[in-house]
């Protein structure tokens, strides 16, 4: 619970606390410690709980509720105080900022000013350091061309991860036009991304979950559009709403690109703290890869975000070499993902995860090693791999478990 921010609210009026414990109980950055319905108890709620974060409503009893937050401004200095109001004064706003509080919101609440605020006051409690990083880790998995894999391991990666109980995690199908993980994981879901993007303004945390599917593996998935023509309906803005909603959800959020890097691919890129670009070691995607990396690089940020990630490795007809492959693209190659074409074609048919299909594959001990490196837990690791399963590090002699790690540290 220490990257979560702890919450206790006050609010005398008890339709505006219950919708707004309601929002609060959606969202997995922050954890309700306490509620009250009494501004003179509040004080005490606040010294017995030790919340990092207090709400508090003025508009039941304005002057009560800022001698409140002056209280507490002297006895939990610690305490960030956000405030609620329906009130757009600024001389009201100038005094409870003057009183002590952080943060005042206006009713009717949004959820994204709700988590926007959150965000802010996260990072300043906590930070951008090492190991104080809160929230929703974002995955970005990208491709030099079609067919690399880049659906079949963002699939097969956020199914791994989201079979850790510790662990919420949403895939987010960016391949508006002929995207597949639907089908990957043998879903039809009701919703897609265009239902949840032309209603972003009436969601909320409960309803957003509700409009994804989820899968038995855990992993909840947002779909592209059903029909062609709905992809234009869909803005680089609806997505950029639609991902502070899942950021506040869900620990892990994953975003299975498409080849065309469009408007709203970027917008995904800009969000994501990992970047995974797949390639295979063959000509045309190598080209691919260094002019994705020269576009890539202007954009502010994206640089450092990026790893490569060869898919298929191991192919013995025709393929370049790791040590080429890294001359040519100049860059190291983070991490391999080994061929395994039956076992893939196997799970793509059949419409399950390799966790499920091929446990002890070793694609899928590949798979679950590049989970542990987003997870927070410990490798898989110095195991011996399982009777009949292939090695899928001596694809590359030089790569251990621990790179792919040490590289998105460094690159943080």
């Amino acid at each position: 619970m220490s990257n979560v921010l702890r919450l206790a609210i006050v609010d005398p009026n008890d339709a505006t606390r219950e919708a707004l414990k309601s929002m609060l109980l959606g969202m997995d950055i922050v954890w309700l410690e306490a509620e009250c319905s009494r501004y003179e108890f509040f004080a005490d709620v606040i010294g017995q709980t030790t919340p990092e974060v207090g709400i508090i409503s003025i508009d039941h009893d304005t002057e009560k509720a800022l001698q409140l937050i002056a209280n507490l401004r002297d006895i939990a200095p610690d305490c960030c105080i956000l405030v609620v109001s329906k009130s757009t004064d600024g001389q009201l706003i100038l005094q409870a900022i003057r009183a002590g509080a952080k943060e005042f919101l206006s009713q009717p609440l949004t959820v994204e000013d709700l988590v926007g605020a959150m965000e802010r006051i996260g990072n300043q409690r906590f930070g951008h350091g090492e190991g104080k990083t809160r929230g929703c880790k974002v995955i970005a998995v990208a491709g030099a061309t079609g067919g690399v894999g880049t659906t079949s391991v963002a699939v097969n990666l956020g199914c791994a991860l989201a079979k850790r109980p510790s662990l919420s995690v949403a895939l987010v199908d960016l391949d508006l036009s002929v995207g597949d993980a639907d089908v990957f994981l043998d879903t039809i879901p009701d919703y897609t991304l265009v239902d949840v993007a032309q209603n972003i303004s009436r969601l909320d945390f409960t309803l957003l979950k509700r409009s994804l599917t989820k899968h038995s593996s855990g992993l909840y998935l947002l779909p592209r559009p059903v029909k062609l023509q709905d992809t234009s309906l869909i803005t680089a803005e609806d997505l950029h709403r639609v991902i502070g909603l899942l950021k506040a959800t869900f620990s892990h959020l994953i975003f299975d690109l498409s080849k065309s890097y469009s408007p709203v691919d970027m917008v995904a890129l800009q969000a994501a703290e990992h970047i995974l670009l797949l390639t295979q070691l063959d000509l045309p995607c190598l080209r691919n890869v260094v002019r994705l990396l020269m576009s890539l690089d202007e954009a502010d940020g994206l640089k450092e975000k990026i790893q490569i990630v060869v898919n298929r490795a191991g192919l013995q007809d025709g393929q370049i070499s790791l040590k080429k492959a890294q001359e040519t693209i100049g860059r190291e190659i983070a991490w391999q993902i080994p061929n395994d074409y039956r076992t893939m074609a196997e799970v793509r048919n059949n419409g399950v995860p390799l966790i499920d299909q091929a446990p002890n594959a070793g694609i899928t001990q590949s798979m679950l090693a590049l989970a542990d490196t987003f997870s927070g837990d410990a490798p898989v690791a110095e195991e011996e791999p399982p009777h009949g399963a292939s090695n899928w590090l001596s694809f590359w002699p030089g790569l251990v478990k621990g790179n792919f790690k040490a590289n998105l540290k460094t690159k943080a």
